[in-house]
């Protein structure tokens, strides 16, 4: 068990995600996780509704994804993949040129998901470089997006609303209409597009692509919208030229219904990003994949080479571990358990609109969300939350979850008990 000791070291010298070493936010000790529960250091057991940060899709200590991580170790647990090649990596990249759209035929192997949005944006300049087009170097993205913590991730997420304002300064400076408002294609009305149509037509010779979260924009504001708006920035890169890079970051391998997001709108991208439950949590691993034609022309003139190349990019362990991920999710009924978490979350969470704490409730997929009028203390909630046995990270405004696949109906049943205990709570205060 952590003593006491080290949790006090923790917390006077451990940086953790967007913390304050002065006013740090409060921690608690994991000893060990199994399926969707985490087992505390100071002997409570929490339902994790967070999949860690979404990635955990099949729940924890998963017998099959510890064998074949024991089973690389033996073999090689890493090697630089500049002029070398192994069989997790190719693979890897078989099986994803496989379940994504006919287009995607090419794939960079990143090391994180900021990483795979890096690539992404790099992949855009050099294609419009090769072409003769270098004045198209700037991004088209959307108000409430979160694409990542890296520099040029930072500089196409909401410059206001997200949590890089204060680099605003030296970020590049790029376009940012509107997030769309329309929750459903019978919602959808030409006015809903119009900004960014105003946007795409006025500076397409300045816009190298959009880059966008599909149907939910994750960290950025956790709003779901509706497909109809998706085909439609489809329909417009398309008329002006402009590629589409879309962000499955959050949203790939079935979170939202569909095995990426993308498909419930029936278009492809130019370029996709995909990370988090690549590998079912167990290591950081991310991919940027594209179509021939972006591949080619950037290999074909201009600078030839695509500028990347991290030190851990194709690691043998997150390849394989990635592989067996991915054919427990293919094999499995992912679809309806998505579907029966879906329609739990709906069945238990709407009740909670009728709380004077709650702006709003949002569901899709396996997430589900309660917007509050005030942003929450963490100081105060988090312990709280832990006390009615959960593990929940709510940020800001939100309070949302988004668990493993694996939970069953009762787990589910505990998380949403304790958000809407929370809003109750929060609902005396209002």
């Amino acid at each position: 068990m952590l003593t006491q000791e080290q949790l006090e070291f923790d917390k006077q010298h451990l940086w953790h995600p967007y913390t304050n070493l002065k006013v740090p936010s409060p921690v608690f000790g994991v000893e060990s996780a199994e399926g969707v529960f985490l087992n505390l250091s100071d002997g409570r057991r929490v339902i994790d509704g967070m999949a860690s940060w979404w990635s955990a899709i099949h729940g924890y200590n998963h017998p099959e994804l510890n064998r074949v991580i024991y089973d690389q170790v033996d073999k090689m647990s890493h090697v630089m993949f500049g002029g070398l090649t192994h069989e997790p990596a190719i693979k890897l990249a078989e099986k994803l040129i496989a379940i994504t759209a006919e287009k995607l035929q090419c794939v960079f192997l990143a090391d994180s998901g900021s990483v795979s949005v890096e690539v992404a944006l790099k992949m855009a300049l050099q294609f419009w470089h090769a072409k003769g087009q270098p004045q198209k170097s700037r991004f088209l993205t959307l108000r409430n997006g979160y694409h990542g913590d890296t520099f040029g991730a930072m500089s196409v997420c909401d410059p206001e609303n997200g949590m890089h304002s204060l680099f605003a300064g030296v970020l590049p400076q790029h376009l940012f209409a509107p997030a769309p408002d329309c929750k459903t294609d019978e919602a959808f009305s030409p006015a809903d597009i119009e900004a960014f149509e105003t946007i795409i037509s006025d500076k397409q010779r300045q816009i190298a692509a959009v880059i966008l979260e599909p149907i939910v924009q994750g960290a950025g504001g956790m709003r779901v919208y509706c497909a109809e708006y998706l085909r439609q920035v489809r329909a417009l890169c398309d008329r002006y030229d402009v590629l589409l890079i879309l962000d499955e970051i959050a949203t790939g391998f079935g979170r939202t219904g569909t095995l990426f997001a993308y498909e419930q709108a029936s278009i492809c991208p130019d370029i996709l990003c995909v990370g988090k439950a690549l590998t079912g949590g167990y290591l950081s691993l991310a991919a940027t994949i594209t179509s021939r034609e972006v591949a080619d022309t950037i290999s074909s003139s201009g600078a030839g080479n695509l500028m990347h190349g991290p030190t851990f990019m194709g690691n043998p362990l997150a390849c394989a571990v990635a592989n067996k991920s991915l054919e427990l999710l293919l094999n499995s009924n992912w679809q309806d358990n998505i579907a029966r978490i879906e329609a739990q979350l709906e069945r238990e969470l709407r009740p909670c609109e009728s709380l004077p704490s709650v702006v709003d409730v949002r569901v899709k997929g396996a997430i589900g969300v309660l917007e509050l009028r005030q942003s929450m203390d963490l100081q105060i909630i988090q312990p709280r939350l832990v006390e009615l046995g959960v593990w929940i990270r709510p940020f800001g405004k939100l309070l949302y979850i988004m668990p493993p696949y694996i939970i069953n109906p009762e787990a589910l049943t505990v998380l949403t008990s304790a958000m809407k205990t929370v809003a109750e709570e929060l609902s005396e205060a209002v």
